[in-house]
């Protein structure tokens, strides 16, 4: 498992699921599944008798355009992730420590927490299949990263990364995104990246929703969304209280099964950041990595 495999494929995950396909209708106009709450008030919509938005009285395609552009107008979310298959056991090495087995299984789970603003600040963890984690502060451009032992021994080689590992132990690697090595983990932080990369979605391929029953995601009455894009199936989950923010992602297709929650829509980012006490400047891991 490469750094980048830690980063970027938690990020990827993400941001693809952020990005709401674009809705198609057949020849009449109308959605493919029909809107089975028509005729009811927007105070019953499947939400549990509490006050509804009015999204169940949508088409699918009004529907998702109203979640992108509460995703749009975010000034901070906090997203976690779960992702199980093939993404989430790829690029595992064997010589992981003993927290994870060397042939990772298709039930073997990547997570990610995280809480980011259009700032470019963060607060969260990561965590890929073969036990690599890492927790992540970000405020500015100041970053602090604290890898567990084995993503210390996966990423450098030998008794090396043991000894990485016990010098940098239940401590956080402090720096600035001047240096290569946290700027590119903290690529994920960035809410307006992510948010640029849903405006400018140009993806012209032929994508359907269609709405399903109301039901509720961790108790906020929500309208399901759901569609075929690659040979993958994708259930959105919409909010039928309050804004109609997006929930929930779903994407199962091909041995990966990618659950992704939305919440705390502009909630601040968490300002507390590691005390000095708990930090190791970045330097003193780059002399490290220079005896390897």
């Amino acid at each position: 498992m490469s750094r980048k495999r830690v980063t970027r494929g938690a990020a990827c995950c993400a941001a693809a699921l952020l990005i709401l396909p674009a809705c198609s209708s057949d020849g009449d106009g109308k959605d493919k599944v029909e809107d089975r709450t028509s005729g009811t008030s927007s105070a019953d919509t499947g939400d549990g008798g509490q006050e509804g938005n009015g999204v169940g009285d949508l088409s699918a395609r009004e529907i998702s355009d109203k979640a992108k552009r509460e995703l749009l107008d975010a000034k901070s979310v906090h997203i976690s992730m779960r992702a199980t298959g093939a993404d989430a056991t790829k690029d595992t090495d064997s010589d992981s420590d003993g927290d994870s087995d060397s042939d990772s299984d298709s039930d073997d789970m990547a997570s990610m927490e995280l809480t980011l603003d259009r700032d470019d600040n963060c607060v969260g963890s990561m965590k890929m299949a073969n036990g690599a984690a890492l927790d992540l502060v970000k405020r500015g451009d100041k970053v602090w990263m604290k890898p567990n032992r084995a993503f210390w021994k996966t990423q450098v080689p030998g008794g090396e990364g043991e000894a990485a590992a016990e010098i940098f132990k239940n401590r956080y690697i402090h720096g600035s995104t001047s240096d290569t090595m946290l700027k590119e983990v903290t690529g994920i932080c960035d809410l307006g990246k992510i948010q640029k990369d849903i405006q400018d979605d140009t993806d012209d391929e032929s994508k359907s929703l269609a709405k399903g029953e109301p039901t509720t995601v961790d108790g906020t009455g929500a309208i399901p969304l759901t569609g075929k894009d690659d040979g993958k199936e994708t259930t959105l989950y919409v909010a039928t209280e309050g804004k109609p923010y997006l929930l929930k992602a779903v994407e199962k297709g091909d041995g990966d099964d990618t659950t992704t929650t939305f919440s705390d829509y502009d909630k601040p980012v968490p300002s507390k950041t590691p005390s000095p006490d708990e930090s190791v400047d970045v330097s003193k891991l780059q002399d490290q990595l220079q005896k390897i």
